[in-house]
């Protein structure tokens, strides 16, 4: 099964490219969580904690694809070490001044979201340089999807192991500091500091002019909006049942059944279009949610949770290709970090959401925000089928095609013979 995987790993830079990027995401992929627990900590409400965390998950979804775009002008090194550095040391001073007072916080995760590095876009974009086969960078898709979800499992133990030694603030210091390292140890590699982008069209939408792009984002928008809830219904969940314990190990149960799913989907090639795979993917995880607003024992709860994971991985690593497929020419790095940006503004909304929903309705409620968040993720993918049925690069062949036959000669006019 993972033989497809191990082609991958040996190949020259992969590995190091892998782990760096994943550890230099653990800041964006833990600040949320972090910043619940730390507000909390400092006696801030659901709603402080959810609206707080929305504020950084919104200052990395508009930072993102403009700093993917500066990635895609100017090389990996000049933009990504910079904000990593401005991204930790607005994380650091939120640790510092605490809640008090409000603005300085809100301020301070405005910023450490708005310079999160774009790392997982970069690394799709190093990928084809890095592996060659498109068949291999598909399975490196799938790969950089379960390894993230590692992070997602790994990353939710470390914060609350962190707390219970050390504090709430410790944590949030550390794994920036972390971070920093990750997106070091990534710019500094022969790929980052040689890849260029393609040659692009000059446009102010940049990856934007792409329906089927749009498309993509709109039903992703969705399910961050899902995954967000979970955030914070999962702590209202576990106050309920007396133990901090058990939100990072529901966290972590989701986290690790998209790891279990994603390790299946990558060990395979698929044949088909796969935004057609996607529209079964996103179902699927639409109907892994819808369970979890049942709150039943802590128990049943983890293996609930578990399952609800189990297609996250490989939707997104579909994602992934699909915007490999509808992205306009130079526009990589920038394409998927819209996807970024987009999951992330979903997220915000979700644990926006979810808090009052929970603060009005209960534990329940919270999760309900999750499966409604599927369902519609589902509604726009059926929604947008022939937006998407005509990927980039089959427009781009009819495109060479045609302009091929404009250039062709005439029957009768060929070099050399002029009739």
């Amino acid at each position: 099964m993972a033989s497809g995987y191990a082609e991958l790993l040996p190949a020259r830079h992969a590995a190091r490219l892998l782990a760096g990027t994943l550890v230099g995401r653990l800041p964006n992929a833990t600040g949320h969580i972090a910043i619940v627990l730390f507000t909390r900590a400092e006696g801030g409400s659901y709603t402080l904690a959810g609206a707080l965390a929305a504020v950084y998950g919104l200052a990395t979804a508009v930072g993102q694809p403009l700093l993917g775009r500066a990635v895609d002008l100017h090389g990996q090194p000049r933009v990504m070490l910079p904000a990593a550095l401005l991204s930790a040391l607005g994380m650091a001073l939120f640790a510092t001044v605490g809640l008090d007072p409000l603005p300085a916080a809100y301020a301070a995760v405005l910023a450490a979201g708005f310079f999160t590095p774009p790392l997982e876009g970069g690394l799709r974009a190093l990928w084809p340089g890095v592996l060659g086969r498109e068949d291999r960078v598909h399975t490196a898709y799938a790969l950089d999807a379960v390894a993230q979800e590692v992070m997602f499992t790994v990353g939710p133990l470390l914060v609350t192991l962190l707390v219970a030694v050390w504090s709430e603030a410790a944590a949030l210091l550390v794994i920036n500091a972390v971070g920093v390292l990750g997106a070091l140890s990534v710019v500094v590699s022969p790929p980052s500091r040689a890849w260029r982008s393609e040659p692009r069209e000059a446009h102010w939408l940049g990856a934007l002019r792409s329906p089927g792009l749009l498309a993509l984002l709109g039903a992703f928008f969705f399910v961050g909006l899902a995954l967000g809830s979970i955030t914070v219904a999962a702590l209202a969940y576990s106050d309920d049942h007396g133990s901090d314990a058990v939100y990072g190990v529901l966290m972590a149960a989701l986290g690790f059944g998209a790891l279990a799913g994603g390790v299946v989907y990558g060990a395979r090639q698929w044949r088909g279009a796969p935004e057609r795979r996607l529209r079964v993917l996103v179902g699927l995880l639409a109907l892994g949610y819808l369970p979890l607003s049942l709150t039943p024992g802590t128990g049943a709860m983890t293996a609930l949770a578990a399952l609800s994971g189990v297609f996250l991985a490989p939707a997104l690593a579909c994602a992934f290709v699909v915007v490999d497929r509808q992205a306009p020419r130079g526009t990589v790095t920038e394409a998927f970090s819209w996807l970024v940006t987009t999951f992330t503004v979903g997220a915000s909304v979700g644990t926006a959401a979810a808090g009052p929903a929970v603060e009005h309705s209960g534990t329940g409620a919270g999760f309900a925000v999750a499966g409604a968040g599927g369902l519609a993720g589902l509604l726009v993918l059926l929604a947008t089928q022939r937006v998407l049925a005509a990927p980039r690069r089959t427009r781009d062949a009819e495109v060479q095609a045609e302009n091929d036959r404009n250039a062709a000669p005439e029957p009768g006019f060929r070099a050399g013979h002029q009739a």
